[in-house]
């Protein structure tokens, strides 16, 4: 009867453990691997250059995200947009050559400087990702 009440705690015990797992491990925070990086608008800079790479990487929940490397006259960035879906919804893309302008929140990702990018001009259109305080628009207004 003992051994019975051993194995059902400890069952009790695993699944406990396996439920909560998930909800520890969303609490990471910025950088690789952490569930979002904060836009700080205190870093916000504005820089013009040249499309040198378009990557789409994958996420943890299944969405694709786009990202650039822009160089420019002095410096190359890895420029975080968002969603490939809200890219396509707004109609933009990006290639290649492309002459871009990118205004976003500088910061250190994966070792490297790297922008968040709120707003990216090319040509007469300008494709706004985030508002002022870096809340992407893509989350409807709210922080995730």
């Amino acid at each position: 009867m003992k051994t019975l009440h051993r194995v059902s705690f400890s069952a009790v015990l695993v699944l406990v453990a396996g439920l909560a797992l998930p909800f520890a491990y969303a609490q990471k925070g910025p950088g690789p691997g952490g569930r979002a990086r904060i836009y700080n608008p205190a870093t916000e800079t504005t820089v013009k250059g040249t499309v040198e790479e378009v990557k789409t990487i994958s996420g943890r929940h299944g969405w694709n995200g786009t990202h650039l490397t822009l160089k420019t006259a002095d410096k190359t960035f890895d420029v975080h947009l968002g969603p490939a879906a809200f890219l396509k919804e707004k109609g933009f893309s990006f290639a290649k050559g492309d002459q871009i302008e990118v205004t976003g929140s500088k910061t250190e990702y994966g070792g490297s400087e790297a922008i968040i990018a709120r707003e990216v001009k090319k040509g007469d259109k300008k494709l706004v990702l985030r508002n002022e305080q870096g809340i992407p628009q893509w989350s409807g207004g709210r922080r995730r």
